[in-house]
């Protein structure tokens, strides 16, 4: 019988992981709604940041099974605005990498003091995701703009 904390884990994992797929669905889209000057390189970033989340989902869902639990086939939210102007798809992107961002520090302080691994794993993830929501907080900004983007 798994733990509790077990449980726990695995949970937050699979909620991790159901958050990443819905990452590569969603910057998939985005990737092929990008028009004008700068389509290419705003592209090649969005099948990037795809790539990343699968690599991320994937990751979580070994981490599942390295505990013992069954990786969901649920995908998370995959809402949009329906508009498709960068501006709103940065905004969008940052609202979904801060969700994924708490549910990495949920993983966090379930994981702290009960295994190193899970620890780590979430701290890695954690600073990985800050540094990408940093780098869409600067696409956000006006050039020249020192402060942090705020809606």
């Amino acid at each position: 019988m798994k733990s509790k904390k077990t449980e726990q884990a695995i949970e937050a994992l699979n909620r991790i992981m159901e958050l990443e797929l819905a990452g590569v669905v969603r910057y998939t889209h985005y990737s092929l709604m990008v028009y004008g000057y700068n389509r290419i390189p705003i592209v090649s970033w969005l099948k990037g940041n795809a790539d990343e989340s699968l690599a991320h989902a994937h990751k979580a869902g070994e981490l599942v099974t390295l505990l013992g639990g069954h990786p969901s086939l649920k995908i998370g939210q995959l809402l949009e605005t329906e508009q498709h102007d960068i501006g709103d798809i940065l905004r969008e992107s940052l609202a979904h990498e801060t969700n994924a961002l708490n549910a990495y520090y949920d993983l966090l302080k379930i994981a702290e003091g009960e295994s190193v691994l899970l620890e780590e794993y979430a701290r890695e993830m954690i600073v990985q995701e800050e540094l990408h929501l940093d780098e869409v907080n600067k696409m956000l900004r006006r050039p020249g703009d020192t402060a942090p983007y705020k809606e």
